[in-house]
């Protein structure tokens, strides 16, 4: 099963929670925002989207 994750930009205010806490790596910094530049490593866990105190964070399977 497969994984799409997806950051808002405009709502992310780069706390780094999902960095810190995502168990699998998907996500890295990139201009000061959240990029999940390995969403495919995905493993659908939701812990970014719990973590993210903006709500910037969505995730649905694809």
């Amino acid at each position: 099963m497969a994984f799409s994750v997806t950051v808002d930009v405009a709502k992310c205010d780069g706390c780094e929670e999902c960095v810190n806490n995502c168990p699998v790596g998907v996500f890295q910094m990139k201009d000061g925002k959240s990029d999940p530049y390995q969403a495919d490593l995905c493993e659908g866990c939701e812990t970014c989207v719990s973590v993210c105190p903006s709500g910037a964070i969505t995730m649905k399977e694809s």
